[in-house]
């Protein structure tokens, strides 16, 4: 089930935009003990002895969210396959928590994994480095992906948005 959906927060799907999570001058905290579904993708994916962590992004923001997904998670053997990887889309069911780490605030705490498309992250062009460019023309299905176009986009998107507005508002079609 996805978060609060007084929040204008709920996408298609039942799916939680991380913007609106992690949104809030507390860092998303006010969300603590809900529960939500989220789809992006994975930017990395870490697999300790207890527990793997998950990056995952869908675009609504420069960060992704981080996930932390324990050996008794419903898909949790997509991780120990190897089909979670960098580039891999994924939708994810769980409880937000307070991090106990530093850079995030909060953390999505698994209780269902399931994998929509797979990536072969060895193959993957996009990893978590800064990528000028002329890189980025070169694989232009997946520019939209990088924080640097995501936050083109989200720029444009705005002033597009003002633009019309402010025309609406004077009689403009």
């Amino acid at each position: 089930m996805a978060g609060d959906r007084s929040l204008g927060a709920s996408l298609p799907g039942g799916r939680t935009a991380i913007k609106s999570i992690k949104g809030g001058s507390d860092g998303g905290k006010e969300n603590v003990g809900k529960e939500y579904t989220i789809r992006g993708w994975v930017r990395t994916a870490r697999k300790q002895k207890a527990f793997s962590f998950i990056e995952v992004n869908d675009g609504s923001t420069l960060s992704g969210l981080q996930v932390v997904v324990n050996p008794d998670c419903e898909g949790y053997s997509l991780i120990d396959d190897g089909q979670v990887a960098t580039g891999a889309s994924v939708a994810v069911v769980g409880e937000l928590t307070e991090s106990p780490g530093g850079r995030q605030k909060v953390e999505l705490k698994a209780s269902k994994l399931q994998l929509l498309g797979a990536c072969d992250a060895s193959t993957y062009p996009l990893q978590k480095k800064k990528h000028t460019l002329e890189f980025l023309r070169t694989i232009a299905h997946l520019r939209p992906r990088t924080n640097t176009m995501g936050a083109v986009m989200r720029v444009r998107s705005a002033l597009a948005f003002a633009t019309h507005l402010f025309f609406r508002q004077r009689g403009f079609q």
